[in-house]
């Protein structure tokens, strides 16, 4: 496979514009083609929003920003490639015929792609020149931050393809993820589905609204999932034993009529598989080592979500705000009462602030940044809170020298 300077798009939507944007970000030209000339500025429109997330992404030096151009022409596309991704509609005539015309005027050693999302490539690489360079490459909306991309293979793919295309996306910030073997609905969208399905029964039975089911994702499973995925997590639930454990105390309730989805037999090899991932996953950490690991990611998604306002962070942020009202009151109060009883005597010991620094406060070179400084004050100042008078008889440190002690092992 040839080294990846132009990408070439055939199909500029939703999915077309995401991966513009994250191919431009990383320094790789982009050739999109499109039969409808009005999709340029659709396209460009496309970058240009996804630039405000992109450049909020990482903080770390990229190349110079890649050059978009467009054309209506996709065999004029196909000959200036390097690669290219097709991302047109989910019809497997149109995608065949397409993809086989595209790969007459393509170089051979261009690896082309498909966005499909459910389509097994051996079904489009049917009629292609040179096929063995052929795969699904299917990304996740919005593609320009969203990491994962299942790579699949189909009979006439060559293992160089998938290894040279695993390269590609891993250059450009993605996570390519190797699928063994063609299904439909490759990985991600067989377990989507599955859990969309009974969402549709569920609320077609009046069981619950779709946003009450979003929300039983959103403030539970979800933040859990966003870390460590399902079996990961079903493994913790066993306790030291792991999935074993899980699937012995859990796993005839399988058979109960919960959902509309029929349940696998729940054989010794079947537990064995599932035993033998999960233990893999693990890769030799203890329970307790998976569990702080959990909670840690647990803990940094909420302070993120808080930011925002949303889901558990909404919880987290309405919590601090009673919290911080709470303490201001109670501070008031201490202040009229120390003003009530007279000012303190020349000579007290200052009231000094303690606060643990956090590892993400500190900067590359082990500085507490200007705007942690920023909030600790502020929150300090919110409630007119101190430390005890004998803080510093007892040698603690305020902020700024804590900060020293905290930051020494980054440095």
């Amino acid at each position: 496979m040839r080294r990846v300077r132009t990408l070439g798009l055939l199909g500029t939507g939703v999915i077309g514009g995401g991966w513009a944007a994250r191919a431009l970000h990383f320094g790789i030209d982009v050739v999109a083609a499109d039969l409808r000339p009005e999709m340029e500025d659709w396209i460009r429109g496309a970058v240009a929003n996804a630039e405000g997330a992109l450049s909020r992404l990482t903080l770390a030096p990229l190349p110079p920003k890649g050059k978009l151009s467009f054309t209506t022409d996709p065999n004029a596309m196909a000959r200036q490639a390097d690669f290219i991704q097709e991302n047109i509609p989910e019809q497997l005539q149109l995608k065949q015929r397409v993809l086989a015309d595209m790969s007459r005027h393509a170089p051979p050693d261009v690896v082309i792609a498909s966005s499909t999302s459910g389509l097994r490539p051996s079904d489009l690489q049917l009629g292609m020149a040179a096929p063995e360079r052929f795969l699904v490459a299917h990304p996740f909306n919005p593609v320009y931050l969203l990491p994962l991309v299942e790579l699949v293979g189909g009979r006439q793919t060559a293992a160089a393809t998938l290894d040279g295309a695993a390269r590609f996306f891993t250059y450009i910030g993605m996570h390519p993820l190797k699928v063994r073997r063609e299904v439909p609905g490759h990985l991600t969208d067989r377990l989507q589905e599955a859990l969309w399905r009974e969402i549709l029964h569920m609320v077609n039975e009046d069981v619950a609204t779709t946003g009450e089911l979003d929300d039983s994702i959103v403030y539970g499973p979800g933040l859990r999932w966003a870390g460590m995925g399902t079996n990961l997590i079903y493994h913790l639930a066993g306790g030291e034993t792991g999935m074993r454990h899980m699937l012995r105390q859990f796993g005839p309730a399988l058979k109960w009529p919960w959902t509309r989805l029929e349940a696998p037999e729940l054989t010794e090899e079947l537990i064995d598989k599932m035993v033998a991932g999960t233990h893999a996953q693990a890769a030799g950490r203890s329970i307790r080592e998976l569990e702080r690991l959990r909670d840690d990611y647990l803990v940094a998604i909420q302070q993120v979500l808080r930011e925002y306002n949303i889901g558990a962070g909404a919880t987290l942020r309405s919590l601090e705000e009673r919290l911080y009202e709470e303490s201001a009151t109670a501070a008031r109060e201490r202040v009229r009462a120390a003003a009530d009883a007279g000012a303190p005597a020349a000579g007290e010991p200052l009231r000094l602030l303690e606060i643990a620094v956090r590892p993400e406060w500190v900067d590359y070179n082990g500085h507490m940044t200007d705007s942690r400084y920023l909030q600790v004050f502020g929150d300090a100042a919110r409630p007119r809170a101190a430390v005890r008078d004998d803080a510093r008889a007892r040698g603690r440190r305020p902020a700024r020298a804590a900060r020293s002690r905290a930051a020494s092992p980054a440095r």
